[in-house]
């Protein structure tokens, strides 16, 4: 039995590098889908309400604090 693996000449190790290969094409696609899916949603009416709304918050976050302690300690 274990020396079955010896004559399969090799095709073990090329189906491997294939699959590595199909894999890797699989990977870039999807990637490449990912990224033209968020390009199509920041240009759509929902991606700006989006961005305008973290720009908002962040805005409402820096502001809200000016100069005072966000914790008060008091000994009594």
């Amino acid at each position: 039995m274990g020396l079955l693996c010896c004559f399969d000449g090799g095709n073990n190790a090329q189906r491997k590098e294939e699959d590595r290969i199909a894999s890797a094409e699989a990977l870039a696609k999807a990637a490449e889908a990912a990224q033209r899916r968020q390009e199509e949603f920041e240009k759509s009416a929902a991606g700006r309400a989006v961005r305008a709304q973290q720009q908002a918050v962040a805005k409402q976050a820096a502001s809200a604090n000016k100069g005072e302690p966000v914790l008060k300690w008091s000994m009594g």
